[in-house]
């Protein structure tokens, strides 16, 4: 008897279908099987891209190329797909909230002028795109897109956003790739550690070379994570009484890889930033060293707040002017590589000490590190960090290892929020993800105390509970006055305490200030409008802020 011939792999339309499946089962097992069941029937570049399309990514971390292809360009091309008008395509946005979604629903049941290979179709237009001018990029997507189904369009157009939302974690990649290739888990996570790219890590499992993985420089490996706390007795009963504490620095995680005189910077999110901090990228940094810390804003012996950092971000090549009114350290805290020699096997204590045995260049320092005994000496020492105007401390294991992407509990952070603020939400638009069908992200305000105004404050997303929002959603919406696309504004009657860590002027809010890291403590359905915090409250916090930042404080130090 003859059976049903099973979907070839190499096709884009089987590897949406799988993402289909994965999305339709909440079962992590059953994800893991649908993915480990693709991916044994695939080998070499088609196996390297399926992987690495399941992590959400189109080129691998560090690999520098991007599509560039921002939201804007990919509604026009959504648009056009369907020849559609702005106001029919903003009602299926408006449905959906997630790009692949809307563009599902503008494909609809035509037929495709497929079939698209993983390899020779998808990913060399990825490439073909990432390569090209802005003015085609638009051409070749939209190329690309009318030769989809429904579901390709959906995955095809997820992929340039790196959101699959379909429910999966690159720990269930690992997981599939370790089942399809019959390796074991922890290899495959290790080698995942290492190369920080499932795609390679998939080839190498497939053929068995899973402790070939190794750290490469300028191939950025995944920064090692910190998990949270507030309490310097809870940190102390998981890690012991002797711990190591670095102040929390307010700033951007940077990466630093060095090796014969190329100099090489990357972001949190594995993005080349280089450009934007030249001096530096500039010094002369010894051979072969991966370092990892921090991008902070320090003048005339003084971290400056996370607000005037803002003003670098983003800028490729500042002016000398920019780079002298806000000059730029790198804080190094860790040693992950030099020479030729690897440290991520190596306990802190022996990597800092590999660290503070380098000549470092002009533009970077090493992290205040401090050695303590107990909660109350790091309650003392939390107190120090903030006297010098940092956000807190990093609490570190000092036999810890270097654990790439990995967040638990050999580093931890101790941050609490500047103040509090009563505010009074004015608006609410619906969320994304799993949210998108309810408002969860709120738009709050304070009162200007001399006109009675409400003025705004800022937005914020977390803090309650699934059933607080589902809640505050019907409330919000039987209060709406007003609707702009997937945006209410609302009858000011739910009063929230938000917390915060700096504040600062701005101008991007009526109030004149803005909050850093805002999130919700809690819903005070004790308290009406007419409680809420005024805007002489607000002005005497960022005031305060302001003066201790007028103070010099202790510089990190030199190596």
């Amino acid at each position: 008897m003859g059976g049903m011939t099973a979907p070839d792999p190499h096709l884009f339309a089987t590897w949406a279908s799988v993402a289909d499946g994965v999305a339709a089962t909440r079962s992590k097992r059953s994800k893991v099987t649908l993915l480990a069941d693709h991916l044994k029937g695939l080998r070499g570049p088609a196996l390297e891209t399926a992987a690495r399309f399941f992590t959400g990514r189109v080129c691998a971390a560090g690999d520098g190329r991007t599509l560039g292809i921002g939201g804007a360009a990919l509604g026009r091309a959504i648009t056009a797909l369907g020849d559609l008008d702005p106001e029919a395509i903003s009602a299926i946005w408006s449905r959906h909230a997630d790009v692949g979604d809307t563009a599902r629903e503008v494909v609809g049941d035509r037929t495709p002028e497929g079939p698209l290979l993983l390899t020779t179709d998808v990913a060399a237009l990825y490439e073909a795109i990432a390569a090209t001018k802005a003015v085609a990029r638009e051409e070749l997507l939209l190329g690309m897109l009318r030769r989809c189904s429904a579901a390709e369009a959906s995955y095809a157009c997820k992929l340039i956003t790196s959101e699959l939302r379909i429910g999966l974690r690159d720990g269930l990649v690992e997981e599939a790739i370790a089942v399809a290739f019959g390796a074991e888990p922890a290899a495959v996570s290790r080698a995942d550690m290492l190369a920080g790219d499932l795609g390679s890590v998939a080839v190498l499992a497939a053929e068995e070379r899973l402790n070939d993985a190794a750290p490469a420089l300028f191939a950025p490996l995944r920064f090692m994570l910190a998990s949270p706390a507030s309490d310097a007795a809870e940190i102390i009963t998981r890690m012991g009484d002797d711990v190591w504490v670095e102040d929390k620095y307010d700033g951007i995680r940077c990466q630093v890889h060095a090796l014969n005189g190329r100099v090489a910077l990357y972001s949190r999110d594995l993005k080349e930033i280089t450009a934007q901090f030249p001096e530096v990228a500039d010094g002369t940094w010894p051979d072969g060293v991966i370092l990892d810390g921090e991008i902070l804003a320090f003048k005339e012996g003084r971290v400056l707040p996370f607000f005037a950092l803002q003003r670098r971000l983003g800028r490729k090549n500042p002016s000398a002017e920019m780079r002298e009114e806000i000059p730029v350290v790198h804080v190094a805290w860790d040693c992950l590589h030099v020479g030729t020699e690897s440290l991520l096997d190596h306990p802190l204590n022996e990597r800092r000490a590999r660290l503070e045995q380098l000549a470092l260049p002009d533009h970077a320092v090493l992290a205040h590190l401090e050695r303590i005994n107990g909660a109350a000496a790091l309650d003392e020492q939390f107190d120090a960090a903030r006297a010098r105007l940092n956000e807190g401390l990093i609490v570190k294991d000092p036999d810890s290892l270097y654990l790439p992407g990995r967040r638990g509990y050999h580093w931890m952070k101790l941050k609490r929020p500047l103040d509090t603020l009563d505010v009074v939400v004015t608006g609410a638009e619906y969320g994304h993800g799993k949210r998108r069908a309810v408002l969860s992200d709120v738009t709050f305000a304070v009162r200007d105390e001399d006109s009675g105004e409400l003025v705004t404050l800022g937005k914020a997303y977390t803090g309650l509970t699934d059933v607080e929002i589902a809640a505050m959603t019907e409330m919000l919406i039987a209060s709406s006055v007003s609707q702009h696309g997937r945006f209410h504004s609302v009858v000011p009657q739910i009063v929230l305490e938000v917390a915060f860590d700096s504040i600062q002027e701005s101008t991007r809010h009526r109030s004149g200030h803005a909050l850093r890291f805002p999130r919700i403590v809690r819903w005070r359905t004790d308290k009406a409008p007419e409680d809420i915090d005024t805007l002489a409250r607000v002005r005497d916090i960022a005031q305060r802020r302001a003066a201790e930042f007028t103070q010099r404080v202790d510089a990190p130090r030199r190596s």
